[in-house]
C-alpha cells in the first residue's frame, strides 16, 4: 500500500543512510521500525517475583534490629 509521510529532514536523511549501510530500502527500515514498536506495545509487561521467606527464626534474643551497630557487632563477633 502506497501512503504519504511527512518526515523530518534530517531524520530522512539519517534513515536514508542507515538504509545504505544496510543494503536494504528505506521502505524496509520504515517498516522493521514500524514492527518493532507496534511489537514493543503488544508485550505484557513481565512482573519480577521477589522470594518470601516463610520460615521461622529470627534476630537473636536482646539484639537491637534497628541499629545498625549492633547488627555489625553481632556479625563481627560471629565471624
Amino acid at each position: 500500500m502506497k501512503t504519504t509521510l511527512d518526515l523530518n529532514d534530517a531524520l530522512l536523511t539519517n534513515a536514508k543512510m542507515l538504509a545504505a549501510q544496510q543494503h536494504t530500502s528505506l521502505t524496509r527500515l520504515i517498516e522493521e521500525g514500524l514492527q518493532l514498536r507496534l511489537r514493543a506495545r503488544r508485550a505484557p509487561i513481565r512482573r519480577l517475583r521477589l522470594p518470601i521467606y516463610l520460615g521461622k527464626g529470627g534476630l537473636v534474643p536482646g539484639l537491637d534490629g534497628l541499629s545498625n551497630k549492633a547488627l555489625l557487632d553481632a556479625a563481627d563477633r560471629d565471624a
